[in-house]
């Protein structure tokens, strides 16, 4: 098991919001974005820290829309967190073919992708064809980030988690999408930023198919305590990698980054 830390941007700033509440620029209206922190700090210096305490494979999200103008802000600070760790972190938010190149380039290890291979709904093999065409599968990882249903199974979200598709978590549709990808990033996204406590059910299911398969996962979301990370290993066999955000002291909580990174080796 491996601590992937993470730098989530918005509005130009390094934050961390309750993903559930994060709405497009058209739906701000029904309500802001909840926000347990906001940095005084830029994303570089996140990621030299990272980098500092070699930390590699965490994530860099931007959360604004590329549709927005707050997205170029976001992407100026990306750039510079990616030359503060060349090669040692993952970039996503609004990733298409066309983009992709451009934030490899910049230092970026890897993409995250996920709106741009659905289509109203679906996931488009079209779509997921073409983005491994530009990037290559060995540099893309497949956010699989998710919401439970009413009946209990759990279906992937896009757009800032704001709209389901029908694609539901499972080992069928696992095993068919690890031969496109080199990772799954997979975020709780009912429980992400409310250090709550994770989505037990999600993780034993992505443990069980985890400890079958040997297929890099990392899972996010409502990590609170120790605890959690020490369940998060045994319903993994030790082999799921985690995220955790808000829990962070740095970003206002009470663990320690060096405690849990310690604490995870040990699993």
């Amino acid at each position: 098991m491996r601590i992937r830390p993470c730098i989530d941007i918005h509005n130009g700033r390094v934050k961390q919001i309750v993903g559930s509440t994060l709405k497009d620029q058209n739906e701000r209206a029904k309500g802001s974005a909840k926000e347990n922190f906001v940095a005084d700090k830029d994303a570089s210096y996140y990621a030299s820290l990272y980098r500092d305490m070699d930390l590699r494979g965490g994530h860099i999200i931007l959360l604004n829309s590329v549709k927005e103008e707050a997205y170029e802000i976001d992407r100026s600070q990306a750039m510079g967190a990616l030359a503060a760790f060349p090669g040692g972190m993952q970039i996503g938010g609004g990733i298409t073919p066309e983009s992709a190149g451009c934030f490899l380039d910049a230092g970026a290890s890897h993409v995250i992708v996920t709106s741009y291979v659905f289509r109203d709904g679906k996931l488009s093999e079209s779509a997921l064809s073409k983005m491994i065409s530009a990037v290559g599968r060995e540099r893309m990882v497949l956010d699989l980030s998710c919401r439970k249903r009413i009946d209990g199974k759990y279906v992937v979200v896009t757009d800032r988690w704001q709209k389901s598709t029908d694609l539901e978590i499972g080992s069928e549709i696992l095993d068919k999408l690890s031969e496109c990808c080199d990772e799954f990033l997979i975020h709780a996204a009912d429980v992400e930023g409310k250090r709550a406590g994770i989505e037990e059910k999600l993780v034993s299911m992505l443990g069980e198919w985890q400890q079958k398969s040997g297929f890099p996962v990392t899972y996010a979301g409502g990590v609170r305590s120790f605890d959690d990370l020490e369940l998060i290993g045994k319903l993994s066999g030790g082999r799921m990698d985690v995220t955790v955000g808000s829990a962070l002291s740095l970003f206002g909580g009470n663990l320690s980054l060096e405690d849990l990174a310690e604490t995870s080796r040990k699993i």
